[in-house]
This record gives structure tokens, sequence and C-alpha cells, in this order.
């Protein structure tokens, strides 16, 4: 990957990828999430592809980008730990590939350009259009009862802290938000926030680099810096919550503690051990919670890097509670007493590396792997990690694990059987 320096605020980072017909280029604003911003953030890149100067609406978008032979584009909000991220991408096929050797990358940088700096959408129409979408958007995760489980035990493990806060707001704050807060909300974002720029793809990375630095040469912008994560620091007790919903299957969704910090040398041990533990169906958690004793519909671990968390999200029959819930804890203890086979230890390498190196062909997961490696401060390339996964022994699997620490049991059960 190389990294092009824009100006004090914007960097772009380039990575070739020629076995791929298509380019893309994607746009990051990196924010500190916090109550105050987070359903203006959730809101604004929705707005901002609805019209610019090159392009005055939703309409002139599509065709300006149909004339580029289809080239598509997609916006959303990311979250990585307490770093909000306002996303804008864009995809189009390489230049190589041009009918006509026209210079495709370079009109979606136009494009790019215009909606990032450019914006004319802030009418009270658009506005209000976009804040139905926003609150259907929230909706919409709470109806994914899965989904809406693990929210719902970050935002209690989480309690107090900004982490707790949806990186798509709040139906109240998006009520708020009107066409003039919002426009003044983006005119200080935009030249106060640290932007990142990764081109993935087969792409004169100079050119485009200084088509950039030419653009945003005449715009005055503030310092800024990355928003700082620091990982969650264990507590005394264990927080335990149970909601009442209608639902026919219930949720469980419990929230640990690591104490390991993405950038320690520990974290690629945590990485295979959270894979025996319940990273695939050759972990602990699908054959021995799920296949011997079918105490669950599904359970899987995952970890938040950026946070020093695992989360364990299993859906369970309401009378299986107590039973899956002991069963899940069994098979942590097993993980951290180094019962661990050479299947399941061989198969956790197996899959982490086989994973990492399926990003090879995959532009996005490829963006989203180096752009998570600028958050925390690490400079791993996909090579190094998975040299670093193939050392990783049981033994050290175990060691890291050891620090585990039960915070939150969340409980989405049904109305008449909590």
């Amino acid at each position: 990957m190389e990294s092009i320096n824009i100006n004090s605020n914007i960097n772009l980072y380039y990575i070739p990828m020629t076995k791929l017909k298509t380019t893309t280029i994607d746009v990051y604003i990196h924010r500190d999430l916090n109550e105050e911003e987070s359903s203006l953030n959730a809101l604004l890149p929705y707005v901002l592809k609805r019209g610019c100067r090159l392009c005055s609406d939703s309409e002139a978008i599509s065709k300006y980008l149909e004339n580029l032979y289809g080239a598509g584009i997609g916006v959303g909000v990311l979250k990585r730990g307490d770093d909000h991220i306002l996303h804008v991408a864009f995809e189009t096929i390489s230049d190589k590939y041009a009918p006509n050797g026209e210079k495709l990358c370079d009109s979606v940088i136009d494009l790019m350009l215009s909606i990032m700096f450019e914006s004319t959408s802030f009418s009270d129409e658009i506005v209000e259009q976009e804040k139905k979408n926003a609150k259907d958007r929230i909706m919409a995760m709470m109806n994914d009862k899965r989904q809406y489980a693990v929210e719902r035990c970050i935002e209690t493990m989480f309690e107090g802290e900004n982490y707790a806060i949806s990186k798509l707001g709040t139906q109240e704050g998006i009520d708020k938000i009107t066409a003039d807060n919002l426009k003044k909300h983006y005119e200080n974002i935009i030249t106060s926030s640290v932007i990142d720029i990764y081109i993935c793809g087969d792409a004169d990375a100079n050119a485009l680099a200084e088509k950039i630095k030419k653009y945003t040469g005449k715009i005055a912008f503030k310092n800024a810096d990355i928003p700082k994560t620091e990982i969650y620091v264990p507590k005394n007790e264990v927080k335990n919550v149970t909601d009442k919903m209608d639902v026919v299957q219930g949720k469980l969704c419990m929230g640990f503690s690591t104490g390991i910090k993405p950038a320690d040398s520990d974290y690629p041990a945590l990485m295979v051990a959270n894979s025996i533990f319940g990273g695939g169906a050759h972990s602990k958690l699908f054959n021995n919670v799920r296949e011997k004793l079918s105490l669950c519909y599904y359970a899987s671990g995952s970890l938040d890097k950026n946070k020093g968390a695992l989360f364990v999200n299993a859906g369970i029959e309401f009378k299986n509670f107590q039973k899956a819930y002991d069963e899940i804890l069994v098979q942590l203890e097993n993980v951290k007493n180094g019962e661990i086979s050479q299947l399941e230890y061989e198969s956790s390498i197996n899959a982490i590396i086989n994973s990492l190196e399926s990003y090879k062909d995959d532009q996005d997961m490829l963006q989203s792997f180096y752009l998570g490696q600028k958050i925390v401060g690490t400079d791993y390339d996909i090579d190094t990690l998975k040299e670093k996964i193939s050392k990783i022994t049981m033994e050290d699997a175990a060691r890291v694990f050891k620090n585990v620490k039960l915070e939150t049991v969340y409980f989405l059960t049904g109305k008449e059987d909590a």
C-alpha cells in the first residue's frame, strides 16, 4: 500500500490490485463518537449524495455515473471504537478497460470532490426525506433481533461511555435535525476532520493525488486527529439485563473483557483463541453448545478489537437459557485450561489465514483491513499478520484467554416466558 499526503487533514492510500477490472474510491471522514453529533453524522452522508455543484440532484448523479459505464456510489456510517466514520464509496471499471480510453477514475474523483466539498442538497425537502430514511434504518436494526441483542448488550456493557451510542444515532436525535443545523454541522466538520481516501485497483494514484491537492489547496483546514479509543476496563460485577418482546426465539448476548489492545503483541493469539472458542463450524461453541447438546440454533464468538471486548451471540429456546449460559462458560474455561484438540487448533489457524488471504480478492475487505490498521495504530500487512497467526501455539491461545472475563449478560425473551 502506498501513502500520499494531500494536506494536514487528508491522506490518500493506494492499494494496487490488478486481478479485478474495477477500481474503488472510498472516502472516510473520522469524527468522535458522541451523543451531540451521532445523529447528525448518521444522516449527513445520505444527504450529501443527493446533489452537488457538478450534479444538481440524484437524477443527475445517476446519469453522470451511468455515462461512466455504470459506475456506482454508496454511503453509510461506521463505528470503529470511539471513531464515528462517515463513508462515501465509489466503484468504476479501471481506466485501462475503458472502451475509448476515458479517464474514468479522474471523473469519479471530480464527482467525489464535488459531493464532499460542494454539496447543494441541504433543502428542507431533501433533509426531511432522508430523516425518514434514517429512522427506517434504526427501525430495521431493531427488527433484526439478532443484531438488536448485540446492540443492547453493547449499550449495557458500555453504559455511560460514548461507545454505547449507536452509529445510526437515535430517532429523537434525528427528529431534532433541520436543514439549517445539518448544513452548519457539515460546514464545520468537512474542514476539521481527518479524511482518508482509499483507492483500490489499477489507477494512477499520483495523478489522482495531484488532482485532489490542487482542488483542496484553496480550502482552509483545521488540524485534526483520528479519535482515540481506550479499551474496556473490567468491572467488579456482571451486569444482567433481560428484555421481553414479542419474539419466538430467545437471543442471548454475553459481553466479555479481554484486556488486550489491538496493538499488543498478544492480539494475534487472541484471534486464534476466539476462533477456537466460537469462530466457526470448527469451534467449541458450534460443536458442543449447538451440535452435541442442541442448546441453541446458532452460537458464535466475535472480537471487538478496538474496545478489547469479546461477544458471544446465540439464538436459543427460552427454556434453555440457563443451560446454554452455563455451557458457554464451560467452553470458555476449556479454552483457558488448554483443553484444545489438535483439530480445533489447526482448523482455527487455517480459518484465519484463509480468511486473510481472501481479502486479497475483495477490494472492500482490503480497504477495511488497512483502515482498521490505521485507526488502531498498527502497521501489519496481510502477509505479516498471516505469519504471526501461523506461529501462535495452543499454549499462547490458552494463556491470553485466561484474562477473558464475563462482564454483561443480555437476554431477549418472549413476553410470557421470562
